[in-house]
């Protein structure tokens, strides 16, 4: 699962009776020299050049400064139904629940006072601090704490919960900020630290190196989130992603843990996409964001195979939102966005990143795959805030057999009211390929491969000359969303 990294200050530290794992982490990495052998049989290997380890300490003396320490305070709404202490399925409960409900009406609630820490760091020296959004959720009180040990009442000038970016100011001169660089320049392996306080250990410093780039979270599909194996935790959200040239590349945002602590996948957003927020929050307030008004899923091999793509890379259109701007332009179900501007869109979460990115009102040239061709189409942006995009995805979950494994039978037109569609047909039952695909019965059956689908006939015809698999799109409780099926 992904989790941010605010917490409250709370530290429970479990000690090992084993003993300590001593030298975990990074070392000295030098190449590999092949000793040349006396014998005159062996070849002496070429020596490589030497690889040297970053100088650590000097960038966090020159950028740590500028790392502040986030104290949140506020309030959470608690409901006054349950007993502190006491377990549900204990017989007494529902006596002392009872007794509770004769001192006050039920379902009252009150609220609890609450305390959360997170980072930041210096951009501007009036005061400007980014940091995450989620770090300064609800909060009635922010104070931040210099390296100098100063602190200040903070104010939070405006957040944006699609990209997790929240600015802050505070009432201070000649402050120390950071150098901001960008993730165009950063390389995957390329070493990187982050400066935070886990878990309010202030001005922790820990590093490692880029696992990738551009990657794409389900829940946060405006950001190409940068990987890394830098060791972060709760308490090190919003604090700085700095290469070795001392330029902040990212603000650490989530980590993907099954533990709930950190297991060696962490995730920042990009410094590019951060300033962006930023100057709109300092200038407006709030940021906006562009939207296309349509839901996309993943291309996976069987949709590749349907739709005789070379390759499953693109973003899957399972649904245009009429009267939105992919409607206006032209954009229909089934088609497969393959670029945006000229930039690649490999997986469908690239696409909301890439929008999102844009202006509202900005034109973008769009590559398309429909009906086994290349087209382009222009498309003039919406506001997100308007109306948010969503983002729907499907595993190949299909299986072999010879035959689709549907009942099905033409919409009477009753039942077309009901669903709002002009044709299609019902899936009476599901089995086989089908069924296994996730497809069921009650479900409407809209294209196959991308034609609409208008009679049982018409379908059997396209499944007969069907190679591998075939993308079904159904529409089932009002969305749509194609299903590949696997038949060969």
């Amino acid at each position: 699962m992904n989790t941010r990294l605010s917490s409250p200050r709370t530290l429970v530290i479990a000690m090992a009776a084993a003993g300590v794992i001593g030298a975990v982490g990074a070392g000295a990495y030098t190449s590999a020299h092949a000793l040349a052998s006396p014998a005159p049989a062996v070849a002496a290997a070429t020596t490589g050049p030497l690889v040297t380890m970053p100088d650590f300490s000097t960038i966090t003396e020159r950028e740590g400064p500028a790392v502040v320490n986030i104290t949140v305070t506020g309030t959470m709404k608690t409901s006054m139904e349950g007993i502190p202490g006491m377990d549900p399925d204990d017989p007494m409960f529902q006596f002392f629940r009872q007794f509770r409900g004769q001192m006050g009406p039920r379902g009252q609630q009150r609220e609890t006072p609450t305390r959360g820490e997170g980072s930041g760091f210096i951009v501007s020296p009036d005061g400007i601090i980014m940091t995450n959004a989620h770090v300064v959720k609800d909060a009635k009180e922010v104070t931040v704490k210099l390296t100098d040990r100063r602190e200040f009442r903070a104010k939070v000038l405006g957040s944006d919960a699609k990209t997790d970016i929240a600015v802050l100011r505070i009432d201070a001169r000649n402050l120390p900020t950071v150098a901001l660089g960008s993730v165009k320049n950063l390389k995957v392996g390329e070493w990187v630290l982050a400066i935070g306080s886990p878990f309010g250990f202030e001005n922790t410093v820990t590093a490692g190196v880029v696992s990738a780039k551009g990657r794409s979270l389900p829940d946060d599909s405006y950001v190409p989130f940068i990987q890394t194996d830098v060791a972060v935790n709760p308490g090190n959200s919003g604090g700085p992603l700095i290469n070795t040239r001392g330029e902040v590349v990212g603000i650490n945002s989530q980590i993907y843990t099954r533990s709930g602590g950190y297991q060696g996948v962490s995730f920042a957003i990009p410094i590019d996409v951060a300033v962006q927020v930023k100057d709109q929050i300092v200038a407006t307030g709030k940021a906006s964001h562009a939207r296309l008004g349509v839901a996309v899923q993943e291309v996976n091999q069987a949709f590749a195979d349907s739709f005789k793509l070379d390759k499953p890379e693109g973003a899957l259109v399972s649904n245009v939102e009429k009267g939105g701007p992919a409607d206006q332009a032209g954009l229909r179900t089934g088609d497969v966005i393959r670029k945006v501007d000229g930039q690649p869109i490999v997986s469908s979460g690239d696409l909301p990143a890439v929008i999102g990115q844009q202006k509202p009102g900005t034109k973008v040239t769009m590559e398309i795959w429909r009906q086994g061709a290349r087209q382009e189409i222009t498309a003039k942006l919406g506001n997100a805030n308007d109306k948010t995009t969503t983002v729907a995805s499907n595993d190949d979950s299909g299986g072999p057999g010879g035959k689709l494994g549907l009942a099905l039978r033409p919409l009477q037109p009753q039942e077309k009211r009901e669903a709002q569609v002009d044709g299609g047909l019902l899936i009476e039952d599901a089995g086989g390929p089908a069924a296994r695909a996730g497809v069921q019965a009650g479900d409407v059956l809209l294209a196959i491969n991308g034609t609409p689908a208008k009679s049982v006939e018409q379908i059997r015809e396209v499944v007969a000359k069907a190679d591998k698999s075939v993308a079904l799109l159904i529409q089932r409780d009002g969305d749509k969303i194609f299903v590949p099926v696997r038949i060969g």
